[in-house]
C-alpha cells in the first residue's frame, strides 16, 4: 500500500510540475519582466493583456497552492477546478474585448461548460474516496463506458387505441386533420380559417398558415401555431373545439407543454425568444430570450432542461427552466434548424438541418455536447425518436429523397434502413408504444402511416393541404367517437401533384409538386434537389413539355441552399393546365413545368408525364364554413 501511495504521489507531482511548468513557458513567452503582455508582432494589449495575465497568474497561484493528497482523482480535481477558473477569466476577457463572432461563441461556450465542469469537480472533492469508486459514472458518459439501463421517464408504453389521434397542422388550407390510427382513416378537419385570398382580406379575423404543434401531458389540449396570424389556438381534443387564442410575436413556429402541463412555451421565430404561456389564463406570462430565429422548444422528461434550436442562428439553447435563463449556448453545424426530438431516457436530442441536409446529436445532459453529425440528405425536416422491442432508432423525413431514414442510436449512429414514403415527407411522431410512425408528406397532402418493426409503408391517409407537423397523442379520446365538430375536407381536398427529373444525361436534379385550390386561385409548391447548391433558379410554365418548349411564362425564381436544394411557391390559375381531370373536353390547353438556371435556358429538370389521379377515399369534398378560433 505504502509504495502504491509514494508512486501516486510521484505520478500527482510530476503530472501537477508538466502542468505548471507548461504555463509558465506560456507565461514567459508571452509576457515581459513587468507583466505587461507584448504580441508577436511587437504590439502592447492593455487592458486586455493585463486581464489575462491576471487570470494566468491567479490560476498558476492557485494550482500551485492546490492540497495533493496523492489520490489522483482528488489531486486531479483539485487542480482542475483553478484551471477552469483562469479559463473562465480569459473568456470573459474576450468577451469584454474581443470582436471576433465566433471566438466570442466560443468564449461563452466556454463559460456555460467550465462553469459546470467546476461544479462536478468540486461535487467529487467533497466526497470521500471509498463513495467516488462507487458512484455512477457523470452523465456525459453514462451509456458510454458503463451502459445505464434506460428508465422510461417519459411514462408509460401505450398500445395503438381507437381513443388515439393522429393531428396534422395543414398550412395551405389552414385546418387541423384528425386520424384514427386503428382505421388509419381520416375523420375530418377542424377548420381554423379560410384559404387564400379570402385569408388576406383586411377583416380576416381568423388563423393564417397553420403550421406547428403541441400537446399537454394529459393529452387533453392541442396547441396549434398559426405562423401568418401570429398565433398559439388551444383545441380540446375530446371534442374538438377551440377553447381559446393567445396571440404572441412575429412568425410563431412551434409550441410544446412543460411536462408539469403549467406552461406552454411557443417559439417566436420571426424574434428572438419564446413566449412562455399560462394555458389556463391563455395570456402570455413571461419571454425567455434566445439566439436569433427559435425554431421549436421540446423539454427533457424531467422537466429540467428546455432545448431550442434556431433557424437563423447556428446554435441550440439549453434554457434552465427553474430560472428561464439559457445556461448552454451548443453550436449547430448549420443555421436551419426546424425541428428537435428529446429521448425518453432524458439523454439525448437530435435536431435537423434543413439547409445542410445534416442531423446532429446531442447530449441532453451537462456539457450538452455534440456527440454524433450524420449527412442524413437534403431537405432534412423532422425526427422522432423511437424505442420498441427492436432496439433504440432514430426516425429522420428526408424531404429532398422522399424517404425516412431510420438510425440505430448509440455511441455510433448507424443506418440500419431507407423507407419510401411519398412526396415532401415532413413531420413525423411515434406512436404511443414505437409500433408505428406517422408521416406527413407536405407535397402529397397525404399522411403515411410506417410499421415501425418491418419498417414500411403499411397505409396512406389523405389529408388537408401540405401538412407541416404531425402529432400522434395516444388517449386524446377519453370516450365517444371524438368526431364532434369536425369537418370534411372541404377544398382542401383539391389537388393536384406532379414529379419533374433530369433530361437524359441532364444531371440528378429532381422534384416534387403539389398544386392546391385556394378557391379562385391556385397554390403551387415545389421541392427541388439535386441542384447545385448556391446557385439561382427559375421554374417555367411552357406550352410544350420537350424542346423547344413554345411560350414559357416564369413562376418562381429560387436560390438553392447549401444542399443544392429548395422550396419555394408561386399562386395563380395553375390546378386545372397541369393536372387536368380524366375528362378534360372542357379543360383548358394543357401547360407544363420546367427549371433552368436563372442564366440559362437549358432545363436541368422537366415534368414527368402525368397520369391523373382517382379522387381520394374519405369524407366529402363539399366546402364547408370556417369554424371559429379567432
Amino acid at each position: 500500500m505504502a509504495g502504491r501511495v509514494r508512486r501516486r504521489l510521484r505520478l500527482t507531482g510530476a503530472v501537477g510540475g508538466l502542468a505548471l511548468g507548461l504555463i509558465a513557458c506560456q507565461a514567459a513567452e508571452h509576457g515581459t519582466a513587468d507583466g505587461t503582455h507584448v504580441h508577436a508582432r511587437g504590439g502592447v494589449s492593455a487592458p486586455f493583456a493585463q486581464e489575462m495575465d491576471a487570470g494566468m497568474q491567479a490560476m498558476m497561484k492557485a494550482m500551485a497552492g492546490s492540497s495533493r493528497t496523492g489520490d489522483p482523482d482528488h489531486d486531479f480535481a483539485a487542480m482542475m477546478v483553478p484551471h477552469h477558473q483562469g479559463a473562465i477569466a480569459m473568456a470573459k476577457a474576450v468577451l469584454e474585448h474581443g470582436k471576433d463572432p465566433v471566438l466570442r461563441r466560443l468564449a461563452q461556450e466556454i463559460i456555460v461548460t467550465q462553469q459546470q465542469e467546476i461544479g462536478v469537480m468540486k461535487g467529487r472533492l467533497s466526497e470521500k474516496p471509498a463513495a467516488r469508486q462507487h458512484a455512477s459514472p457523470p452523465a456525459a458518459q453514462q451509456g458510454k463506458e458503463n451502459p445505464q439501463p434506460r428508465s422510461d421517464a417519459a411514462g408509460p408504453l401505450l398500445p395503438i387505441s381507437s381513443q388515439d389521434r393522429v393531428y396534422t397542422s395543414d398550412q395551405t388550407s389552414n385546418t387541423v386533420s384528425v386520424i384514427d390510427p386503428v382505421a388509419n382513416r381520416l375523420l375530418g378537419v377542424i377548420r381554423l380559417g379560410d384559404p387564400v385570398p379570402g385569408a388576406l382580406s383586411p377583416l380576416y379575423k381568423n388563423q393564417l398558415l397553420v403550421h406547428g404543434g403541441g400537446f399537454s401531458p394529459d393529452h387533453r389540449t392541442l396547441a396549434t401555431v398559426s405562423i401568418g396570424s401570429n398565433s398559439v389556438t388551444l383545441i380540446d381534443t375530446a371534442t374538438n373545439k377551440v377553447k381559446g387564442v393567445v396571440y404572441v410575436g412575429r412568425s410563431p413556429h412551434e409550441a410544446f407543454f412543460t411536462p408539469d402541463g403549467k406552461e406552454l412555451w411557443a417559439t417566436v421565430r420571426g424574434e428572438d425568444y419564446v413566449s412562455v404561456i399560462d394555458p389556463v389564463r391563455m395570456r402570455e406570462k413571461r419571454r425567455v430570450t434566445t439566439a436569433n430565429g427559435p425554431g421549436m422548444v421540446l423539454f427533457r422528461p424531467d422537466g429540467k432542461y428546455a432545448f431550442v434550436p434556431s433557424s437563423f442562428t447556428p446554435e441550440v439553447d439549453v434554457i434552465d427552466t427553474r430560472t428561464y435563463r439559457v445556461v448552454a449556448r451548443v453550436p449547430q453545424a448549420s443555421p436551419f434548424s426546424p425541428n428537435l426530438a428529446v429521448s425518453r431516457d432524458g439523454t439525448e436530442v437530435w435536431f435537423t438541418l434543413k439547409d445542410s441536409g445534416k442531423t446532429q446529436v446531442m447530449s441532453a445532459r451537462p456539457p450538452f455536447r455534440i456527440l454524433a453529425t450524420i449527412d442524413s440528405g437534403p431537405i432534412s425536416n423532422h425526427v422522432t425518436l423511437v424505442d420498441n422491442r427492436a432496439g433504440h432508432f432514430a426516425y429522420v423525413t428526408v424531404g429532398g429523397e422522399n424517404v425516412i431514414k431510420v438510425y440505430r442510436r448509440g455511441p455510433e449512429p448507424a443506418l440500419v434502413a431507407t423507407i419510401p414514403t411519398g412526396d415532401l415527407p415532413h413531420g413525423i411522431w411515434v406512436s404511443g408504444d414505437g409500433t408505428r410512425v406517422y408521416v406527413g408528406l407536405e407535397n402529397q397532402d397525404a399522411v403515411v402511416a410506417v410499421d415501425t418493426l418491418e419498417n414500411r409503408v403499411i397505409a396512406t391517409i389523405p389529408v388537408g393541404q401540405q401538412p407541416q407537423q404531425l402529432l400522434y397523442v395516444p388517449r386524446a379520446v377519453p370516450h365517444g367517437t371524438g368526431t364532434a365538430n369536425l369537418q370534411p375536407l372541404g377544398v382542401a381536398g383539391k389537388a393536384g401533384h406532379l414529379t419533374l427529373s433530369a433530361p437524359k444525361g441532364g444531371g440528378r436534379a429532381h422534384a416534387t409538386v403539389s398544386v392546391n385550390a385556394l378557391g379562385a386561385l391556385d397554390l403551387l409548391q415545389v421541392a427541388a434537389t439535386g441542384l447545385q447548391p448556391g446557385k439561382n433558379y427559375m421554374l417555367w410554365l411552357t406550352e410544350h413539355r420537350t424542346a423547344p418548349f413554345g411560350r414559357k411564362q416564369a413562376l418562381a425564381m429560387f436560390t438553392t441552399n447549401s444542399a443544392g436544394a429548395q422550396v419555394s411557391q408561386a399562386i395563380g390559375l395553375l390546378r386545372d393546365v397541369l393536372t387536368p381531370p380524366r375528362s378534360a373536353a372542357s379543360a383548358p390547353p394543357r401547360r407544363y413545368l420546367i427549371i433552368t438556371p436563372a442564366d440559362s435556358s437549358s432545363p436541368v429538370a422537366v415534368q414527368d408525364h402525368y397520369k391523373p389521379m382517382p379522387p381520394p377515399e374519405g369524407p366529402s369534398p363539399e366546402p364547408a364554413p370556417a369554424a371559429g378560433g379567432s
